[in-house]
């Protein structure tokens, strides 16, 4: 088999679990050592990179603070020497009316969905730059196309996701950085199945999608490991709906 990401380093916030999880297990299958920055422990992750004789390090990071995506960059750098490829991955999803929402909780959803990436590019593109070589995943979603209720504050970090990820593009691509957004549909994962979204499991999908089933995390990995690798070198500046069809545009 073809390591795609050989010797690659590979950034994943949110790795501990979900979709960052998965997307850590892939890379690695596909020769990448991982770093995950999560508040939570990632001791599956962890386990399922070793087994494919990769390196991997965790680091508890709170990513929409300043000083810890810092420690947590320079820490990257002393044990790796680098960051090759950036998944922007850790996010939050509450589900609030408009008429509840407060600003406190607008502004989390804005620091934790969208300063984090900014945090964690301005840690790690000067390194890509001095390669002349890099990859940056920023996941966004499907919702931003879509009529979903309760969601204006989610839906507004995930537009600005799809903004930042074009403009940043226009900026690095002549330093042979590539910049590409993944947007899923609804996935299964620990925190779906215990918040009021499991509830259009069975629903969502037979409605809105072509493929008609519950997406997965592992329905991500492919993509992701495309865009970070040299299969994508004239890809940028682009978002890719990952979500058996349910958007077409």
């Amino acid at each position: 088999m073809t390591k795609k990401l050989k010797d690659k380093i590979a950034v994943i916030t949110g790795g501990a679990n979900g979709i960052g999880q998965a997307i850590a297990e892939r890379f690695a299958s596909e020769g990448a050592d991982i770093v995950i920055a999560d508040l939570a422990l990632a001791p599956q992750t962890e386990a399922a990179v070793k087994e494919y004789g990769r390196r991997v390090l965790t680091v508890k990071c709170d990513v929409s603070k300043p000083d810890d995506v810092e420690a947590f960059g320079q820490k990257v750098i002393s044990t790796f020497g680098r960051c090759d490829i950036l998944v922007n991955n850790a996010g939050i999803y509450p589900l609030i009316p408009f008429d509840d929402l407060t600003f406190e909780q607008w502004k989390k959803t804005f620091e934790i969905n969208v300063d984090s990436g900014f945090l964690m590019a301005k840690a790690f593109v000067p390194g890509m730059k001095k390669a002349g070589w890099g990859r940056i995943i920023n996941l966004t979603s499907t919702t931003y196309w879509l009529k979903i209720e309760a969601y204006t504050h989610y839906i507004s970090t995930k537009a600005a996701n799809i903004g930042f990820t074009r403009a940043l593009a226009s900026e690095l691509g002549k330093h042979g950085i590539t910049v590409n957004a993944i947007a899923p549909s609804l996935v299964r994962t620990a925190t779906t199945e215990a918040s009021p979204l499991s509830e259009m499991f069975d629903v969502l999908p037979n409605m809105l999608q072509a493929i008609p089933r519950l997406q997965v995390p592992q329905d991500l990995t492919g993509t992701a490991t495309f865009l970070a690798s040299d299969d994508a070198s004239f890809i940028t500046g682009q978002t890719i709906a990952v979500d058996g069809g349910m958007v077409r545009h």
